[in-house]
């Protein structure tokens, strides 16, 4: 049980040095079934950062483009949103392999 609580949580901590490859992985390797859905969660918390980043350069191309203020402010407004997305996600990502680590 030990093995798959570290295995869990490094499934988290993973967002440090290998975050998409190390779930993956993990998800195919090993059995356990609580295993299996940590590497699923924390595989798909690994990739909403990206998500986010693709969707700052559909703001960016415009602003590339045009001059507008709007266009601009727009820009700034979805820069501050994709950061606090991103700084969220890595906080969670902490917070839950600690938890699991703790159980």
């Amino acid at each position: 049980m030990e093995g798959n609580r570290v295995l869990s949580s490094l499934n988290y901590f993973s967002v440090f040095f290998a975050p998409f490859l190390l779930p993956i992985i993990i998800y195919f390797v090993v059995h356990n079934i609580e295993v299996k859905k940590h590497a699923k969660t924390a595989f798909l918390s690994h990739l909403l950062p990206i998500a986010t980043a693709i969707l700052f350069l559909f703001f960016l191309l415009p602003a590339l483009t045009g001059s507008s203020g709007t266009v601009f402010i727009l820009l700034i407004v979805a820069l501050v949103v994709v950061s606090l997305v991103n700084v969220v996600v890595f906080v969670w990502n902490i917070v839950k392999g600690i938890q699991i680590l703790s159980r």
